[in-house]
Order: C-alpha cells, then sequence, then structure tokens
C-alpha cells in the first residue's frame, strides 16, 4: 500500500543511483519511494534534478506549502489518462449556463447534507446546534450559478457559526482566510489545503480536467474543479479532524505561532497530518458497489459520476453521508 509523505521541515530532495534521499539539518534519510504515492511539502524543500526526474518516472506529485499550510502549486508527472471527448464534454457543460448549474445545484445539497448530517451527529451528543440545522434547512438550491453560490455562502456561515457550540476550547469569532486570525481559522485552513491536494489527487486518475469546473469560477493559479470537489466532503473530513483534535485536547495552544497571523507549528502539524491521514485511509462500507472504500476513495467516485454525467450516461448525484 502506497502512503502520502508529509515533508514538515527545510531541506533537499536528492537522487543517488536509484535511491531518493531527503536532506537536512539532521542528517541524510533515503526514502522508500515504493511505498510513496505523493509527496506534500511544508518546509522549503528544493528539488535536485536527479530526484525531479525520478519522481516524475515513477508517476509521485510533489505538492508545496506556504508556511500557513496554504497550497502553493504542483510538479505533476505527464498526465496518464487523457480523453479528448471527456475534455470537450467537460467544457460544454461548463459553459452551458444551464448545464453548468444543474452540477453545481447538486454539488451544493450534497453540502448541505453533510454539513447537516454533522450537526445532527454534534445535536444527539448535547451540543445546542437546532438554529443553525433550521437555516441551513431553510436553504433551497436553485436558479444560476451566482444564486446557487449564495447559497452555498450562507450554508457554510450558518454552519461556521455552530462552531462555537461544539468546540471545548479556542474560539470561533468569524471566518478569515489570509491569513487566518485565530487557532481554528488556522485549523480549517490547513484542513482545507490538504483536503484541495487530496481532491486534486484524485481527479489527476481519472480523465477529467483539474480546471474546468461547474461550482467554482474557473481561474488561472488553481485547480477550480479540486475546490468543487473538496466542498462536498469538508464537513466529512476536515471539520470532523478538527473537533476531534480540539475537543480531545490532542491540538492545544502550544501547537500555534503567533506572527503576521496565525499558523500551526510543526509539532500541531504533524498532529494533523496524522489524524487527517488516518481519516483518509477510514473505510465504509459503500451501499452501491457493495464493498468497503476510503474516505479518499470517495472523491475518486465523485470523478467518475461527474463523468457518467457529462457523457449523459447517468444524472450525477452528489456524495451524500449514509451513515
Amino acid at each position: 500500500m502506497k502512503d502520502p509523505l508529509y515533508i514538515t521541515s527545510h531541506g533537499i530532495l536528492e537522487r543517488k543511483a536509484n535511491t531518493l534521499y531527503f536532506i537536512n539539518k539532521e542528517g541524510k534519510k533515503a526514502l522508500p519511494i515504493n511505498r510513496i504515492n505523493e509527496i506534500n511539502c511544508y518546509g522549503k524543500v528544493s528539488l535536485k534534478s536527479g530526484a525531479s526526474s525520478m519522481l516524475m518516472k515513477e508517476g509521485i506529485p510533489v505538492n508545496f506549502f506556504n508556511m500557513y499550510g496554504y497550497y502553493e502549486g504542483s510538479l505533476y508527472p505527464r498526465i496518464q489518462l487523457n480523453s479528448g471527448l471527456v475534455v470537450v464534454k467537460q467544457s460544454e457543460n461548463y459553459s452551458d449556463p444551464n448545464k453548468r448549474a444543474i452540477i453545481a445545484a447538486e454539488m451544493v445539497e450534497g453540502i448541505k447534507n453533510n454539513v447537516l448530517k454533522t450537526l445532527r451527529y454534534y445535536q444527539k451528543k448535547g451540543k445546542d446546534v437546532e438554529p443553525f440545522i433550521k437555516n441551513i434547512e431553510k436553504e433551497v438550491i436553485a436558479g444560476d450559478v451566482s444564486q446557487i453560490m449564495s447559497n452555498e455562502g450562507r450554508i457554510w456561515h450558518s454552519y461556521y457559526q455552530s462552531f462555537n457550540k461544539i468546540l471545548k476550547n479556542f474560539v470561533m469569532e468569524k471566518r478569515e482566510i489570509r491569513p487566518p486570525t485565530n487557532e481554528i481559522n488556522a485549523l480549517i485552513s490547513f484542513g482545507n489545503s490538504l483536503l484541495y491536494v487530496s481532491a486534486l489527487s484524485e481527479i489527476y486518475h481519472t480523465y477529467l480536467h483539474p480546471s474546468v469546473s461547474f461550482l467554482h469560477e474557473p481561474a488561472e493559479r488553481r485547480f477550480s474543479l479540486a475546490l468543487d470537489i473538496a466542498d462536498i466532503f469538508k464537513p466529512v473530513i476536515v471539520e470532523r479532524v478538527l473537533f476531534k483534535l480540539v475537543n480531545n485536547n490532542m491540538i492545544t495552544e502550544k501547537d500555534f505561532t503567533h506572527d503576521v497571523g496565525v499558523m500551526l507549528n510543526d509539532k500541531g502539524k504533524r498532529v494533523f497530518l496524522k489524524e487527517f491521514q488516518a481519516k483518509l485511509e477510514t473505510t465504509i462500507k459503500h451501499p452501491e458497489i457493495k464493498r468497503k472504500v476510503s474516505y479518499k476513495y470517495l472523491m475518486r467516485l465523485e470523478c467518475y459520476k461527474l463523468i457518467k454525467h457529462i457523457l449523459e450516461d447517468k444524472r450525477y448525484r452528489s456524495f451524500r453521508m449514509w451513515w
């Protein structure tokens, strides 16, 4: 089984013969390239040309993040799965306002369902989140893409307002991004970046083009379809990890640094990364394919459903928690 490799310190990736090494102030460490499916760099990491060639040949992408955990870019191998028909149909579904709105609305229905599932889970644990549930239930997802995005914005707003009722430690004042102004915003931003890269990795293993999206507006310097997919899974993965870490004192005030904004320190990142990876690897029995799949693979299935929709094989229905 292959897993992501997370590098949280500064250093150099270097190739010697057929071995990949990571070199930093602590020394030189051989990396098990046959057990790695992607590398995520949170420090200042340089790649020597031999290492780059080796990683591209092995089909291993390298993702880079800044000190706040924001995604900055990737070194990706040559695309292995190509389908001109899928890309054309994907673009057509973006270009046609009605077709795009159908997909965007379904994505927001998935977000709404998964947010409500999460809130009801904590309501059963005695958390007073009923007002937020009612606000979100009232949202009728309809109209053009701008109206649908307004629906989405109100859902996230009500959801984030509920955090102070769920969290035992820290305070969620309001959602602020660049830079995060408190610990909870720092955790959300860090988790969202991780999920974005995970979604991008799953898209890469399908025929979809990561820059052609339906809910988010395609833009330069980002893979907007990864944002579409990631948003559906945020309540299921990122927030559940966040609530567990905070409420069980697995992450505390000591795991943050306060400079220009707030960010996780190296220890805090390692704790979050470990729990996040465990969540991605968690398996659940899928009601349709009748076998256990990981949370990460659910994002791959989401891509497959989009492909079937744009090829007019089966209407898209976004992921909704069934457990």
